[in-house]
């Protein structure tokens, strides 16, 4: 079925809050096989509501609306459907014996919330209980079903009442559709694509989505009649795993920092960090993974010079002849954090982060990552773009992504 997905709230249109039920709702029926061809994202004016409403039900199949459910004076969704559908308004009973029986001693709050029962005629609550605002409609034969703008309150009724419900409507019985997402580091957009060119020529459904330092490619395919995964959607992933080779992190869900972590901890080595520009980014982005004290010593935030040289032992002269930010340095700070972390494997971090502070030899986005072991210690050279916050973040994914390739190297 075609649909589309409207999304309600000044919060909204000022970008004070970010849209993710919109996401959520099209991601849960993308797989469910049904088709989203647009979502918008409009302000509490009941004349636009109403608009986009008609326009939205003349050409799809269902409509999803969120938000502006609510008793507060700014929630004009019920009233803008039944002005611009040409319905009457009525009391719920349901929602309004709802409100009584859990205010009955507040009679203003009652009054107040009184407005969450007025709703269009014929409106189907979602919620037995009418502890949620959240209803159905059918109009012209389609259903549209409101629900709340808040994201905990919209996902419940999403998957429990939208999604089963949409079965009764759908009469092209749709099919879930299979989506693997593979997960690349170290590689550039163009360059995945060329290389999965070929499966592109046989109509395979490849999308490639750049995140930071990363690089996600989705493959889109029809499960076989028994539900397992078709023969060309088998052929097609091992023709990606070969093609991405050791660029290819993990799959779907997987981070960087978790595969990591499989990593060392299949090699029982611990981890330790050394950090400058990144400010403990690194540490923060590896221990936002469950479980990461198994392999996980610890780090260093050693931001000025004094500290590289107390807490790391990073030596006074090597910093006066070669600067923070350099090679040597990346390289000594990595080979303090083993030592003094007694770990297996360290990887450091040291560079100008912006917006200031860049020369013409080491410009903004200047960063050397090192990296010790036991045996060996080494450093490599970046150059980063963007914001402060950008750089910063693909320094931390790219010294985590250093780490990996040293372990599958060994």
């Amino acid at each position: 079925m075609i649909g589309e997905i409207i999304a309600i709230g000044d919060e909204l249109t000022s970008g004070r809050i970010a849209n993710t039920t919109s996401g959520l709702a099209a991601r849960e029926l993308f797989l469910l096989g049904h088709e989203i061809r647009a979502m918008h994202t409009i302000g509490d004016v009941p004349i636009l509501i109403g608009e986009t409403l008609k326009a939205v039900v003349a050409r799809c199949d269902f409509v999803i609306v969120t938000g502006g459910l609510g008793a507060t004076s700014d929630d004009m969704t019920n009233e803008a459907v039944i002005e611009a559908l040409g319905m009457n308004g009525t009391v719920h009973p349901g929602v309004q014996a709802n409100i009584a029986s859990r205010l009955d001693k507040d009679g203003d709050a009652a009054a107040f919330l009184s407005k969450l029962a007025w709703l269009p005629e014929g409106a189907e609550v979602l919620d037995p209980e009418c502890r949620m605002a959240g209803y159905l409609l059918r109009h012209q034969g389609k259903p549209i079903w409101f629900l709340p703008g808040v994201p905990p309150q919209m996902e419940i009724l999403l998957r429990t009442k939208v999604l089963p419900g949409l079965r009764d409507f759908d009469r092209n019985h749709a099919r879930p559709v299979r989506q693997t997402v593979y997960r690349t580091c170290g590689l550039f957009e163009i360059e995945i694509n060329q290389r999965l060119r070929p499966l592109e020529e046989q109509a395979l459904a490849i999308g490639y989505y750049p995140v930071g330092c990363e690089v996600h490619v989705s493959l889109t395919t029809g499960p076989a009649p028994d539900g397992s995964a078709d023969s060309s959607s088998q052929a097609a992933d091992a023709f990606i795993r070969k093609a991405l080779g050791d660029n290819l992190y993990g799959m779907d869900g997987e981070t960087l920092a978790s595969a990591v972590g499989g990593l060392l901890e299949h090699r029982g080595w611990m981890l330790g960090t050394a950090e400058s520009c990144t400010g403990g980014l690194i540490g923060s982005t590896l221990t936002a993974t469950p479980g990461s004290s198994r392999w996980f010593k610890g780090g260093v935030i050693a931001y000025g010079n004094t500290i590289k040289e107390r807490l790391l032992g990073v030596d006074p002269n090597l910093l006066a002849r070669h600067g923070a930010v350099s090679g040597e340095t990346a390289q000594a700070m990595a080979d303090g954090a083993l030592r003094r972390l007694d770990c297996d494997i360290a990887v450091a971090a040291t560079g100008i982060a912006g917006p200031d502070g860049g020369t013409p030899d080491k410009p903004v986005g200047t960063v050397y990552l090192g990296l010790a072991t036991r045996d060996t210690v080494i450093d490599r050279l970046c150059r980063f773009t963007g914001s402060r916050r950008q750089i910063q973040e693909k320094t931390a994914q790219t010294a985590v992504d250093m780490v990996r390739r040293a372990l599958l190297a060994r």
